[in-house]
């Protein structure tokens, strides 16, 4: 979806300096600092690439061999990110927009639904990594969330200074789909044995109520939820994520579906949904993941 041009035309740009949800189960399920950075390194195997489609551009089905690939086991972390900034100096694109004074500056942010209004998007100047929600927002204790705002050049970026690189769309839907409880089911990767919330989504109907009975309305820190059976956390659910594969010129694709996702609205939070974004814009619901070739290959 093309959440620029969409966001540019139809809705004011503006502040928006809501702080972003934080509970006590984010504090308790944080990854632990061991485990930050695990590479989980996936055999070669077969791929239904497709699988269950629902929206036309998830077709056609097609029956893949996809080669090995080693695959972080979370999504990238503001604290990994703050790194490779501290590291660099780099400046993301929505920073840049946001002190360019240029019209169309920033980022996306989605403000969430209160009693008097359902949530929506805004196009607001000065949301970037460490401002999530805008000027006078911080990231300050939410070094585990997965970084936001970033746009596929910022992530380029990062993964090139980590020594990997971006998954192609092949690859993450190899990792989502070889990870799946139950093949058979496209909704396993969201929903787990005891039919509870296995990653997160949106509960209730879409933009007007989240009733966060995943324990979550918002994002959450990664690998907050059971890891798939990979070993990998939150390819389904929490934040979209970049892929190296284009959609069109201008455009690629993002996988995995985030906590808007709900089963009125794009029902995308199964391995076969894709969307494409404009590869300089960023908002805060798209993270990204990395990925590098197994050594000797």
């Amino acid at each position: 979806m093309r959440w620029g041009l969409a966001i540019s035309l139809a809705l004011a740009v503006g502040a928006c300096t809501a702080e972003p949800n934080s509970s006590d189960q984010a504090k308790s399920c944080a990854l632990h600092t061991m485990t930050i950075g695990r590479m989980i390194s996936l055999p070669g195997g077969e791929l239904v690439k497709g699988f269950a489609p629902v929206h036309p551009e998830e077709q056609p089905t097609l029956r893949l061999h996809v080669a090995s690939v080693d695959v972080l086991a979370h999504e990238v972390t503001n604290d990994e990110f703050a790194a490779f900034v501290a590291a660099t100096s780099y400046v993301t694109d929505a920073e840049r927009s946001s002190s360019s004074g240029a019209a169309g500056g920033g980022s996306a942010v989605f403000v969430a639904p209160t009693r008097g209004a359902p949530g929506h998007w805004r196009l607001v100047r000065g949301a970037t990594w460490r401002t999530p929600t805008g000027p006078g927002s911080t990231n300050a204790g939410r070094g585990r969330y997965p970084v936001v705002h970033v746009s596929l050049n910022d992530a380029r970026r990062y993964a090139a200074w980590a020594g990997a690189r971006l998954p192609t769309e092949v690859e993450w839907e190899y990792a989502a789909w070889s990870g799946l409880r139950n093949r058979s089911d496209p909704l396993s990767g969201s929903v787990g044995p005891d039919g509870g919330a296995s990653a997160n989504i949106w509960h209730g109907a879409f933009p007007f109520a989240d009733t966060a009975e995943d324990g979550f309305a918002g994002a959450a820190p990664v690998a907050c939820f059971p890891p798939d059976q990979n070993g990998i956390h939150d390819l389904i659910g929490n934040v979209w994520e970049w892929t190296e594969t284009p959609a069109a010129v201008g455009l690629h694709v993002i996988k995995g579906g985030s906590y808007l996702c709900a089963e009125n609205y794009c029902r995308r939070y199964r391995t076969a949904a894709r969307e494409d974004h404009e590869i300089e814009f960023s908002a805060s619901h798209i993270g990204f993941r990395i990925v590098r070739d197994p050594r000797g290959s």
